[in-house]
């Protein structure tokens, strides 16, 4: 089972900026597809981005497009989230997730089945 580790949420005003992390196990022996999600109270879980196992390629949620960036982290097997120009409506709970399948929908929480706990980032006005 891969496991997954969030980090770098916490609590910013508006505009300003936080940094996420994933960590993934480093005993995997084959290629994974990674994403963040994230769930705001009493809504359902949405993607946020999601960079292919190139490393290059990504996709965003419109929400979020032109100011979160995804890439690969300086560890091995591991993602950051750089989330830019915050606003109260990307308060939630960030998860990475990961499957080891080709996504049909890359950003549909459904077709990943490994999670991490999840890290709170909240946005104040």
């Amino acid at each position: 089972q891969v496991q997954l580790v969030e980090s770098g949420g916490g609590s910013v005003q508006a505009g300003g900026s936080l940094r996420l992390s994933c960590a993934a196990s480093e005993y995997t022996d084959r290629t994974h597809y990674m994403a963040w999600f994230r769930q705001a109270p009493g809504k359902a879980r949405e993607g946020v981005a999601t960079i292919l196992p190139d490393f290059r390629s990504t996709i965003y949620a419109d929400s979020v497009k032109g100011r979160f960036t995804i890439s690969r982290g300086n560890a091995k097997n591991s993602l950051s989230l750089q989330m830019n120009s915050l606003k109260p409506e990307d308060t939630a709970m960030y998860y990475c997730a990961a499957t080891e399948y080709l996504p049909t929908l890359i950003l549909e929480p459904s077709e990943y089945n490994y999670w991490g706990q999840g890290t709170q980032v909240t946005v104040s006005s």
